[in-house]
Parts: C-alpha cells; sequence; structure tokens
C-alpha cells in the first residue's frame, strides 16, 4: 500500500488528523506502541463500567464547532465536574466557592468570606511572589492555601511548594457564589459509551497496528527515497509521504540535546463488587501530605450508574524516568529552553509533523486537542491542493 500519512500515535490528536485526512481522500496508516487505540483516554468496559484506564477525562468546552463535531461520534450526558475535597476528617467543595468558604468558617455571605480572604492576604504580606507558596498566598491566604492547595501540589509536583516557581498557579479560581461546578465551559459532559468509541469512529476505514513502536517501524523502513517517490518505504512495501508524530519530541531525536522532564503517574484499581457507592462522588481529592494518592475517581459516577459494585482508582503521582508513561510537561525555564531546542530540530525536518502533548510538549484539554489537529489537517489539506 501507498499511504499519504503514518501516523504515530492513536490518542485524540493522532485520530482527529486521521478523520480529516480520510474524508479529504487522503490515506493513512497508524501505529501505536500500546495495546489498544486512544491514547490517555482510552476507556475501557469492565463489569458493566466504562473506565478510565489513565484518569479522569471530563470534556469541556466554550467552543460551540468543537463540540458539535465531538458529538458527530459520541452522544455525551449532562455530567458537570463537582469535585470534593478530602482534608484529615473535613471535606470541602471544590472549586473554591462559598460552599467551600461557609465549611471552612462557618460563615454565610460573599462579604463574609471576601474580608476574611483580604484579611488573611494582608496578613502574608507578600508583594512580589517569588514561588508557588508566595503566589497562592497572595491569591487565596493561608487557610485555602494550607488545606487545599499546600500538600495536594507538593504531592502533584513531588517538591515543596516554596521550591516550585510562582507561574504553576498563575490564577487559582475563587468563586463567591455557591456553584460547584469546577469549570465554567457551557458545554460539558461524558460520552456514554466512553471515549474509546469516539476514537474507533475517527478511526474508521484507516487501518491500525497496535504494539508497534515508531523506533521498531522505521527500523524496518528506508527514509529518503529519492525523486518524486514517497519519504519513506517498508521492507513489506508499504510506503508513506509525510509522518504526523504524536509521541515524545525528545525521544524522536534520541535525546540529543537532553531529556524533556515530565511527571509521571501511577493507577491503583479496584474492583469493590459488594459496595454500590464507595464515595458519592466521581472524583474526591485527597489533599493533605500524608496520604500518597493525589485523589479516588469511582467511574460509575461520572454516567449515573446504579448498577451492583463499583470500581475505583487511586491515582499517585511519580518522578518520570525514561520507560515510563509521561503525563505532564515541567513547563519551567530549564525545559522550555530545551524545548526550544527540539522545535528548531522539528523545523529541519522535511514531511514530519510533530502534534499532541507529547510532541509539542504542552498540557492540552481535549477540545484543544482537537482544535489544533483540525487546524494541522485543514494546513496540510490546503497546502497539496
Amino acid at each position: 500500500m501507498k499511504y499519504d500519512y503514518l501516523i504515530v500515535g492513536t490518542g485524540l490528536f493522532g485520530a482527529v488528523f486521521a478523520y480529516e485526512m480520510k474524508k479529504a481522500g487522503r490515506t493513512c496508516l497508524c501505529i501505536d506502541k500500546r495495546q489498544h487505540v486512544g491514547g490517555n483516554i482510552y476507556t475501557e468496559e469492565q463489569n458493566g463500567i466504562q473506565v478510565h484506564k489513565y484518569g479522569a477525562h471530563i470534556f469541556h468546552t466554550s467552543n460551540k464547532k468543537i463540540w458539535e463535531y465531538v458529538n458527530q461520534f459520541a452522544e455525551f450526558n449532562n455530567y458537570i465536574n463537582s469535585p470534593m475535597a478530602v482534608y484529615k476528617d473535613e471535606i470541602y467543595n471544590l472549586p473554591f466557592n462559598m460552599n467551600t468558604f461557609s465549611r471552612m468558617w462557618n460563615i454565610r455571605t460573599p462579604e463574609e468570606a471576601h474580608e476574611i480572604i483580604e484579611q488573611q492576604k494582608r496578613e502574608c504580606q507578600v508583594q512580589d511572589p517569588q514561588n508557588l507558596e508566595e503566589q497562592a498566598l497572595s491569591l487565596v491566604g493561608r487557610d485555602v492555601y494550607e488545606k487545599l492547595v499546600k500538600g495536594y501540589t507538593e504531592k502533584q509536583w513531588g517538591r515543596e511548594c516554596r521550591d516550585l516557581p510562582a507561574f504553576i498557579i498563575k490564577r487559582l479560581p475563587v468563586r463567591f457564589t455557591y456553584d460547584n461546578n469546577y469549570f465554567t465551559d457551557p458545554y460539558q459532559g461524558i460520552p456514554k459509551d466512553g471515549y474509546t468509541a469516539i476514537i474507533e469512529k475517527l478511526l474508521e476505514g484507516t487501518p491500525v497496528r497496535l504494539g508497534v513502536s515508531y523506533r521498531e517501524f522505521v527500523r524496518e523502513s528506508v527514509k529518503g527515497a529519492v525523486g518524486e517517490g514517497p519519504a519513506w518505504q517498508t521492507e513489506d512495501g508499504d510506503s508513506f509521504g509525510k509522518i504526523l508524530y504524536t509521541g515524545m519530541i525528545d525521544a524522536y531525536f534520541d535525546y540529543c540535546l537532553g531529556t524533556l522532564g515530565w511527571r509521571s503517574l501511577r493507577f491503583e484499581e479496584e474492583y469493590l463488587p459488594d459496595c454500590n457507592n464507595y464515595q458519592g462522588n466521581a472524583v474526591v481529592n485527597y489533599t493533605e501530605a500524608e496520604i500518597p494518592y493525589t485523589r479516588i475517581i469511582e467511574h460509575k459516577h461520572f454516567v449515573f450508574g446504579t448498577g451492583k459494585g463499583t470500581i475505583v482508582t487511586r491515582e499517585y503521582p511519580a518522578e518520570w524516568k525514561q520507560g515510563d508513561e509521561p503525563y505532564y510537561p515541567i513547563n519551567d525555564d530549564r525545559n522550555n529552553k530545551l524545548f526550544a531546542g527540539y522545535q528548531k530540530l522539528a523545523e529541519q525536518e522535511k514531511n514530519v509533523l510533530f502534534g499532541g502533548r507529547l510532541g509539542q510538549y504542552r498540557y492540552y484539554d481535549m477540545d484543544k486537542v482537537i482544535e489544533a489537529a483540525l487546524e494541522m489537517a485543514a494546513s496540510e489539506i490546503n497546502s497539496s491542493c
């Protein structure tokens, strides 16, 4: 087969790109090192429950066109993300709102909450925040910081808040209303049949090879065919003119400039056949440092499940090393400078596109992934017309 594109990775970016290319009459071959499609939004049905295997994913957007686009491939419910936070024997609503402040200070009115926060901010006397701790204190005062920010953040990033840069929390959402909706986007929900079903529809008609790493694949390929022919050709005779690479950009270049920093995660999943409702909410954060996990996810609540039994996942932050799954880019000065160097190398790669969270070294919400993939696809289609 002669393919126009080899797509490395079947996550949301690669799948949307493949769908748009197929719609435009282009041909694609997809490969993925995992044994399933979908990347980190992969969901798997277990005991009648759609389990988010790589952490909770709630689709939300303010872009009506993106909402309409994704609704082509799934029916969404009206799930509203309203996580809870546990600190010692206290439980709070998130994001920080009047329910949070009422529970914390036994108050009722926005004016009371505002006065307490402003008083605590004055007491902290932070004029020019130099680290995350100072930034948080300057935004929400000591009580909210100590109970709901400090321990959770230090677990998430593996270092003390005073050793983290201030930019990580440029702002903290503080709402003086009794509203537990975490997102302000007008469009929000969870696909009733899980995210994997969306990816499968996007990839329908596009050949996919699973359990194949990019390095293994290109070792079997000849790069740099001459003349007007394909840029790559495999020993089996398959060829492709361009690559969309959605893996780690530093891995593509064999870490020649150094290794980009990431935070990783470890998931501990448990099926409780005799428990119908473990925690009463889909997501509960644990904000004290002494508890090693950052949150517990109870998957059935994403789709208002009422069946017998439940599945919970504890999420543990972890230091990342080569071979681990990368989740959160560490966009500090050192890593941003290193990524800029890799971007320059990427610009010199003929017929190779870099996309997605790993290829562009940035945290992406799902709607922004779709937007970026659509933009890249449109640019490719227009450039070849």
